[in-house]
């Protein structure tokens, strides 16, 4: 299963799983699918296992984002980051888990973001809400260890997705946008959406001996500083 299945990642992520062969239910807002619905996540978990026996792979990728500090962003705007990026994430997890801890098997993979774990300018309520993604990531494979389901995230840095290209297009100067984007990532590129898929896939794989990570592709960003030499 595959939250945010029409967006950039996801539909990636979804290309990535069936060219390996596998069954993949995509789920996205733009087909009626919404992650703040608790009831309706619950439902469509009980249809596809209903229909399908089981789920071996939930991975969230649904998300929104937000521009501006703290003192700029309103009510709505945490109410709406948050009912999506977290709410969404843990409604579609507990709809998910009664079914893998009866198999004891499972794997959930969330998209977190290098905004969990570093400061962003103008990014105060979306990097709240990652941050809240990677502590829940890191409490739930706690809890799941015990039924034999593991949960990872994956957090990249900034993306070449549909999202960065409209928030560089509103800028006054898009092409400076898009290469301070660049640059603020060490390898002086953003990453690509395939390469995040590819993350997601591998963390989803049953060879893959970890729970409770935060898979990096920040390109640096977290852990490279260049100095320039005079």
């Amino acid at each position: 299963m595959i939250t945010g299945a029409a967006g950039g990642i996801g539909e990636r992520t979804a290309a990535r799983f069936r060219d390996l062969g596998d069954e993949v239910i995509g789920l996205d807002i733009t087909d009626g699918f919404d992650v703040r619905d608790r009831r309706g996540c619950e439902g469509v978990v009980a249809e596809i296992i209903g229909t399908h026996g089981r789920i071996d792979v939930l991975c969230n990728i649904a998300g929104i984002g937000a521009v501006g500090d703290v003192v700029a962003a309103d009510e709505s705007d945490w109410q709406g980051v948050f009912s999506v990026n977290v709410f969404g994430l843990a409604h579609m997890s507990a709809a998910v888990l009664p079914a893998m801890r009866s198999a004891r098997s499972g794997v959930i993979v969330n998209v977190c973001s290098v905004a969990a774990s570093v400061g962003l300018v103008e990014r105060a309520v979306y990097s709240a809400s990652k941050g809240a993604v990677l502590a829940l990531t890191r409490a739930m494979a706690a809890d799941e260890i015990v039924h034999g389901v593991r949960v990872n995230c994956v957090s990249p840095g900034t993306v070449s997705s549909p999202w960065v290209e409209r928030l560089a297009a509103a800028a006054p100067d898009p092409d400076v946008t898009m290469n301070s984007l660049r640059r603020r990532q060490p390898l002086g590129r953003l990453v690509t959406c395939d390469e995040v898929a590819d993350a997601i896939v591998y963390l989803a794989a049953p060879s893959t001996f970890t729970t409770g990570a935060d898979f990096l592709l920040d390109g640096g960003i977290t852990s490279v500083r260049i100095v320039e030499q005079s």
